[in-house]
C-alpha cells in the first residue's frame, strides 16, 4: 500500500489504477480532481492519451479495406494487454512511461 496520498484521499497507487480502470471517465475526473500528486496525474493523462491513440488507430484501421479488420483485431487484443500492465504496474506504484503517448502525459503533468 502506498503511505502517498492523492488530493482524493485516496492512496496514490489506487488512484492511478482507477484512471485505466474507468478510463475516460475515470482519468478525466482525476485530472480535474487531482492538485497534489504528479503520479496520479500522470497515469491520467497518460490513460487518456493512450486510449485516444487506441480510438484513432480503430478509425484508421476502419478505412483500409483488406487489412482493417485483422488490424483492428490486433489492436483490440494490444490495446487489452497494455491495459492489464499498465494496471499493474500503476497498483505497484511504478512509474511505467510508454513511447509517446507517455512522454506526452509527463511533459503535460509537469506543467499541470
Amino acid at each position: 500500500m502506498s503511505v502517498y496520498k492523492s488530493s482524493t484521499g485516496m492512496d496514490e497507487n489506487i488512484a492511478a489504477v482507477l484512471c485505466y480502470l474507468f478510463a475516460f471517465i475515470g482519468a478525466l475526473a482525476f485530472v480535474l480532481l487531482e492538485k497534489k500528486s504528479r503520479f496520479v496525474l500522470f497515469h491520467a493523462l497518460q490513460s487518456i492519451f493512450l486510449f485516444v491513440a487506441l480510438m484513432i488507430g480503430h478509425v484508421l484501421a476502419g478505412l483500409i479495406p483488406l487489412l482493417g479488420p485483422p488490424l483492428a483485431s490486433l489492436l483490440t487484443l494490444a490495446g487489452i494487454a497494455l491495459w492489464i500492465v499498465l494496471i499493474i504496474h500503476a497498483g505497484q506504484g511504478k512509474w511505467l512511461k510508454l513511447p509517446w503517448v507517455g512522454d506526452l502525459a509527463l511533459h503535460q503533468a509537469r506543467q499541470l
